[in-house]
Parts: C-alpha cells; structure tokens; sequence
C-alpha cells in the first residue's frame, strides 16, 4: 500500500502524488476520480519498473496534513489506497 498526497490545483481538479515513486502524478474531476487514477497510475509505474529489472522504492512517506480527512479516508479505502 503506497501513501498519497491529494490537493486542488488552480483549475479545481484534485491532484495526486505518490511521494516514494518519484514523478507518479495523477489527477481527476473529483476526489474519487483522482484515487482511482493514482491507482491505476502506481500499478503501471511499479510494472514498468519490473518489466526493466529495475527495483521498487520502498515506501519512506512519513506525514501527511490534510483538512478534509474523512472524506479523503473514504474515497481512499473505496479505491484500497492508505493516505
């Protein structure tokens, strides 16, 4: 499980990052949409980087701030992501 961090940019989209595969970025309408990109994003991040023999960063996240943490906490266990 990989921890994310979720925040609206100035077009009001929701951005995602996974800070321990550097440069795994995704985004969506809503937050829900958001997560499942991430998702999606981290599995074919992770693929490529077996499919080049390369190894898989551990995941080295320690904190995380966030004001709307129950809301995040649902849409993040309805895509079984850890934030």
């Amino acid at each position: 499980m990989r921890q994310v961090i979720m925040y609206k940019d100035e077009d009001n989209y929701w951005v995602v990052e996974c800070p321990s595969l550097k440069g795994c970025v995704s985004q969506g309408k809503t937050q829900e949409e958001a997560l499942s990109n991430i998702k999606e994003a981290i599995t074919g991040y992770i693929a490529a980087l077996e499919e080049d023999g390369l190894p898989v960063p551990e995941e080295n996240f320690v904190s995380l701030l966030r004001s709307d943490r129950p809301t995040m906490n649902k849409a993040a266990n309805q895509s079984n992501l850890k934030i």
